[in-house]
């Protein structure tokens, strides 16, 4: 049976141990001092070293060489018992399968007796937070009393699920998730070693879709070269299912274009050939994430292709930051609830409906001259509703109107400027709802407090600024706001739950007289 890739790269020395050096120099510095304790909590995010760092401790306590600094040595005979297995002082417990109190009393019945082969008795609880509360307790007594040839390792993914009285009995070390650096550096190192050939893309690709995970990342190369062949970025996306599909590009131009029929009918033909509801939402997810990046001037993190890439450019000019975030949302939901839902294509079509309805442009309502009552009556509480719900008119002088005019008319030159010099500030520009000029300022209207945080940074402002007086010729300040306005308000005589409360609130329906 061949071995599998991240068994056969398990670290043996410390100096193999990748991305947790704050974890190894005071291990190492402790153990060279011989300065051991009797218990160890490590914890840390999985795939990240602690069982290995668990294995590496057991093998440098109970190493036979006279140096301390030369421990673990590789080469003594516990150490080769330790590399292969058959070390009987090493006893590994997965807490997971052993919750129980009973567990826990046979392990401390048993710990008393000396060691077989080495110094210590080395017990590694992996996942340690799965023991019940009354195997804790029983723990508890063994770690406060351990006898001299025992040394616990406690290792898990959750420490806030430990009690305090077990914490506080363990010297405790935080792992971290690795950076895709240091990952990417050891893929390679591998794939050399292996004779697997793989390009840098793909291997950025492996390492990010680990996220943080090392183990992770040799089981996913591991998987990759199990193919025989190179290891190309598409191929890598193909087998991990991460490649932006057509799919995605037609049902994308469907939600710009608004064409339900065309939209529905991709969502269908999808899942319909076997795809999986909640994959092809995340696909989505992370397509329109490329998009937001691109908005915002980060285009260099997309890893797509360059085909997909002119498509993305595409439909990253018709969307604006809010749209973006907005579609992220709906999307991000419908992957969750399509592992809930008895009907597996309903998440996605109610998303695709409301990412038709979020990127619909806004009704610009006119109010009319006033004219006289109609003969049917209107209750006095629906007036005093639509009194309540009646948008505020900004009054805008002769002047400001004319130098609204000439904003409006070089609003297109104005943002074409800042996109070359700032593209994160012009996917912000991009994203207001509306603007309007009052004396010598011109007030930004954004849909979130997020966005207007955004375009409120110095080096955004200023280069707007900078803009509006090359065009405008006019030194204007700046001003952001977050257009809190609400339409189609709901009066609160019909409550939140009723069937028009539902179609103004979801389908944009709009009441215009109570009866």
């Amino acid at each position: 049976m061949t071995l599998a890739l991240y068994r056969k790269w398990r670290p043996q020395t410390w100096d193999e141990v990748i991305g947790q050096d704050h974890v190894v120099d005071t291990l190492c510095n402790a153990l060279k001092a011989e300065r051991i304790v009797h218990a160890y909590l490590l914890a840390g995010p999985r795939g990240t070293g602690k069982t290995s760092a668990a294995r590496l401790l057991a093998k440098t306590v109970n190493c036979l060489s006279e140096d301390p600094v030369q421990r673990p040595c590789g080469e003594c005979e516990h150490c080769q018992a330790l590399n292969e297995g058959r070390f009987l002082d090493l006893i590994e417990i997965d807490a997971a399968s052993n919750t129980s109190v009973d567990d826990v009393r046979n392990l401390r019945d048993k710990i008393n007796f000396l060691p077989n082969q080495g110094r210590y008795k080395v017990y590694i609880i992996d996942e340690v937070h799965m023991l019940s509360t009354a195997a804790f307790n029983a723990l508890l007594k063994t770690l406060e009393e351990p006898p001299a040839h025992a040394i616990f390792v406690l290792a898990t993914t959750e420490a806030h699920k430990i009690p305090a009285t077990v914490t506080s009995r363990c010297q405790r070390h935080e792992f971290r998730r690795i950076s895709i650096d240091e990952i990417i550096a050891q893929l390679k190192k591998m794939a050399q070693s292996e004779g697997i050939q793989a390009g840098d893309e793909a291997m950025e690709l492996i390492a990010r879709q680990a996220t943080g995970s090392m183990r992770d990342a040799i089981s996913l190369l591991d998987q990759l070269a199990s193919t025989g062949k190179e290891i190309t970025l598409g191929m890598a996306q193909d087998v991990l299912g991460t490649a932006t599909s057509q799919s995605v590009l037609d049902l994308m131009d469907a939600v710009i274009s608004k064409e339900a029929p065309a939209g529905f009918d991709q969502i269908h033909t999808t899942l319909d050939a076997g795809g999986d509801p909640r994959q092809f939402a995340r696909q989505i997810v992370d397509y329109l994430r490329g998009l937001l990046l691109m908005n915002m001037g980060n285009k260099e993190q997309s890893k797509d292709t360059a085909d997909v890439k002119l498509q993305m450019e595409k439909h990253a000019d018709q969307l604006s930051v809010d749209k973006l975030l907005d579609l992220i949302r709906v999307f991000n939901h419908a992957a969750y609830e399509a592992r809930a839902s008895w009907q597996p294509a309903l998440p996605l079509e109610m998303a695709f409906l409301e990412a038709i309805e979020t990127t619909s442009a806004p009704v610009q309502i006119k109010e009319a001259p006033a004219q006289r009552a109609p003969e049917r009556k209107t209750p006095a509480k629906a007036v005093k509703a639509a009194q309540k719900t009646q948008e505020p008119a900004i009054e805008v002088s002769p002047q400001d109107q004319e130098a609204m005019q000439s904003l409006n008319a070089a609003w297109g030159e104005i943002i074409k400027q800042v996109r070359r010099d700032n593209p994160k500030a012009y996917g912000l520009l991009n994203s207001t709802k509306s603007r309007y000029i009052k004396g010598n300022q011109v007030v930004l209207c954004f849909n979130s407090e997020i966005v207007k945080q955004l375009m409120e940074k110095e080096a955004n402002l200023e280069i707007f600024r900078h803009i509006l007086v090359q065009v405008l010729q006019k030194d204007l300040i700046v001003r952001c706001e977050v257009d809190s306005t609400k339409r189609n308000t709901i009066p609160p005589e019909l409550g939140d739950d009723g069937m028009v409360a539902a179609a103004v609130r979801d389908l944009g329906a709009e009441i215009v007289d109570i009866q």
